[in-house]
């Protein structure tokens, strides 16, 4: 079965270019906090989470990779239209606009049987349908279907068993089976607002690349030990 992961990195918009029954809404739970103090850092929050969420974000990067033959492709937004290899020649970089990164995945992920991702359940898979939508990107596939199927793997899901056990952040599941972690370079999903203000996106695209390879190290511990369904695990 052939196997593709993806990860996506996020950008929250800028707040004040929002309406201001849009930045009400958002703004609504800072209110309930009985001082201003309070309300100040909830107000904080919220605009730190802007990236969580499609109708307050952008796609800034999402990243590809073939399990088995390490191949892959990282498209991002920019500026400017870039192409280059990262430096093992396995991975083609990309940039354009955020609906050319949005085509060029979906134009991908058509072409594999499995997917695989770290919490796409919850976030990456809805967060590209959404956005998706918004920008008047037709999917090309439902990334959102059957939450148990063979097809579809959120090693999140797989790890924590579907919540019957605790679940942990990617890097501290790196780090417990031994995998270098994407953070170890002192970059995290924090800084993407930051790192894409400042035009950083070749920083941003090979942090992208750092979490897809070390989640695809994660996905192949799992599918040779706990895995019971092909490929590679025990029927």
């Amino acid at each position: 079965m052939n196997t593709l992961l993806f990860d996506i990195e996020t950008s929250g918009i800028d707040f004040e270019t929002l309406d201001e029954a849009q930045k009400e809404y958002l703004m609504r739970p800072a209110e309930k906090e009985a001082t201003d103090e309070a309300r100040a850092a909830k107000q904080a929050e919220i605009i730190q989470q802007l990236n969580l969420w499609a109708p307050t974000s952008r796609v800034i990067a999402i990243g590809m990779l073939n399990v088995d033959t390490g191949k892959g492709k990282v498209v991002y937004q920019a500026d400017d239209f870039e192409e280059w290899t990262s430096d093992d020649g396995l991975v083609e970089f990309g940039s354009g606009t955020e609906e050319d990164v949005l085509g060029e995945f979906w134009d991908v992920v058509k072409r594999y049987q499995r997917l695989v991702t770290f919490n796409g359940r919850m976030f990456d898979c809805p967060f590209l349908m959404l956005r998706s939508a918004i920008l008047g990107v037709r999917p090309s596939r439902n990334l959102m279907g059957n939450r148990y199927s063979k097809d579809m793997v959120d090693l999140l899901e797989q790890l924590s068993f579907y919540g019957a056990s605790r679940k942990f952040n990617l890097d501290f599941y790196c780090r417990t089976f031994g995998i270098e972690s994407p953070k170890a370079g002192g970059i995290s999903g924090l800084d993407m607002n930051q790192l894409f203000a400042e035009g950083r996106h070749k920083e941003i695209a090979q942090y992208c690349l750092g979490d897809c390879r070390a989640t695809t190290e994660l996905y192949k511990k799992w599918r040779d030990t706990l895995s019971f369904d092909e490929p590679g695990g025990r029927e």
